[in-house]
Parts: structure tokens; sequence; C-alpha cells
């Protein structure tokens, strides 16, 4: 018994760190979201007191009230455009980077590996390296300060090219494509009737990541625009942050405009959640 006993303590004591570490991982994560929840039900004076915590000073509906008619209503539009930016983009950027990889995969050309060498890199490069880049080149195209200054970048995804390839590996067998091919399919009808219904896990994937990352775009965004009518929700709270430091009245809009920021994203994740599990495990089940 007693062999026995010491045989499962090592067992015992690993499991509980492990349950230790993700605890305080949990932690870690919703902490800060709690913070925000809290803070965004309080007034300017309950959060410069560091009364957070207290029932009293409730004013979460006079918050969103003065959050949506600030500066004339712009968060709105600020919220508008990163619904746009971001769902739109993921869209046909997950399409992009599904149908790039998807190539890679099962057509050969020349110089093939050299080219997803060229992509393997470039995922490697840092997304504000390439801001100045993009503005001088959007600046000659004459594009600066518009909507297609933000949305076109943000399309082309390096690391969503690479996916692709994976989960076209993991889910699409060469011989579903022969089978279809020799009853007479192209291989536009292959790849829209056969390989992309396949590939529905991976894209939502993508997507997942693609729109995380547009919705969070800053420096992007900050460099290509001057007109607050085109601003993200994250440029546009960056800039009322800034003014709070002369008014601090808009303390409570920030945090309330912060809470509404990570709805999408909650939403997101809680809807496609399971194409992201499956299609997390495309490269463990080929």
């Amino acid at each position: 018994m007693s062999t026995t006993t010491a045989a499962l303590r090592p067992r015992f004591a690993g499991r509980a760190t492990v349950n230790v570490v993700v605890g305080v991982s949990v932690l870690y994560t919703l902490l800060p979201v709690l913070w925000l929840l809290l803070a965004a039900t309080k007034d300017r004076d309950a959060l410069f007191s560091s009364d957070i915590l207290s029932l009293s000073h409730f004013s979460f509906f006079q918050n969103l009230s003065d959050l949506f008619s600030m500066d004339g209503g712009v968060y709105s539009r600020w919220y508008g455009n990163s619904l746009l930016y971001a769902v739109l983009g993921a869209a046909i950027g997950s399409a992009v980077s599904i149908a790039c990889g998807y190539s890679f995969d099962k057509y050969r050309f020349r110089h093939k590996e050299k080219l997803f060498g060229l992509v393997l890199a470039a995922v490697m490069v840092p997304q504000t390296v390439l801001a100045l880049p993009l503005y001088l080149m959007a600046s000659a195209t004459g594009v600066v300060n518009t909507f297609w200054s933000v949305f076109i970048p943000v399309l082309f995804n390096p690391f969503g090219v690479y996916l692709g390839r994976i989960f076209s590996q993991g889910y699409v067998p060469d011989e579903v494509l022969e089978a279809a091919r020799v009853d007479g399919a192209g291989e536009l009808t292959t790849y829209f009737r056969v390989s992309l219904r396949m590939l529905g896990p991976g894209m939502v994937t993508v997507f997942l990541f693609q729109l995380t990352a547009i919705w969070n775009n800053f420096f992007l965004p900050m460099v290509m625009l001057s007109d607050q009518n085109l601003y993200p929700v994250s440029l546009g709270l960056y800039t009322w942050n800034s003014s709070a430091t002369v008014t601090p009245e808009y303390y409570p809009v920030v945090i309330m405009g912060s809470l509404l920021a990570i709805i999408p994203l909650i939403l997101a994740f809680a809807l496609l959640q399971r194409f992201w599990k499956s299609g997390l495990t495309a490269g463990a089940v080929k």
C-alpha cells in the first residue's frame, strides 16, 4: 500500500502543479477583464478615488450614453470602421490565404519551395517594420488617409498561407482530387465544390487569427490615417485616452469603449470555437 502511495504521489504533485499554473494563467487573463467590467460601472470620481469594488457610484448606463454622444457620436463610426476592416478583411484574407496554401500543397510549379520559403521568412518580419514602406507605397499611389490604405494591406497574411498549406495537407486527400478529375471536374470546380468544403475548419481558424490581428491593429492606421472618421476603435480610443490627461471626462468613456471593443472577439471565438479546435488538430491527423 505504501509503495502504491509513493508511486502515485509524483503523479498527483505533477497534476497539482499543472492546475496551479493553469489557475494563475486564467487569473492573469481574466483579472484585467474583470477590472474593466467593474470600472465601466463607475463615474469619474470613483475612478480617481480607486473605489472600483464599491457598489456605489453606479454609472454604467450614464457612461454608455456618454460614450455614444461624445464628440458627436464618433465612437459609433469607429466601431463600424473596425467591423468593416476586421470582418470583411478577415473573410477575404482567409479565403486568399487558404487558396494560396492549397496551391502550394497540391500543385507543382517552378521554384515552389523557394517561394514558400519566402512566405515563411515574411512570417518572421514584424508588422511595424512594414508600416513605413506601406505608407510610402500608399503615398505614391495616392491612397493615404483613405479606407483602402488600411484595408488592402491586411488582406495578405503570410502566416495564413502557411496554415493554409498545413490544413490542405491534413484535410484534402490527393485521392479525392484524383476522383473528382476522373469524373470530369475542372480545377476550379474541384476546389470550390470539393476541397473548400473540406477546408472549412481551416478557413475558420485562419479567419479567427486574422480577425483578431486586424481588430487589434493600431500602428498601421496611426501611420496611414489622419481623418478621425476613418479611425478604427483602437486608434480612436488612443486619441481619447491622450486627451484624457487634459480633459478627465474622457476617462469613463475610454473604459466603456474598451469594454465594448472586446465583445466582437469574444462572440467570434464563442460561436466559432468548435471549428477552431478541430482546425488546430489538422496537422496531427494527417
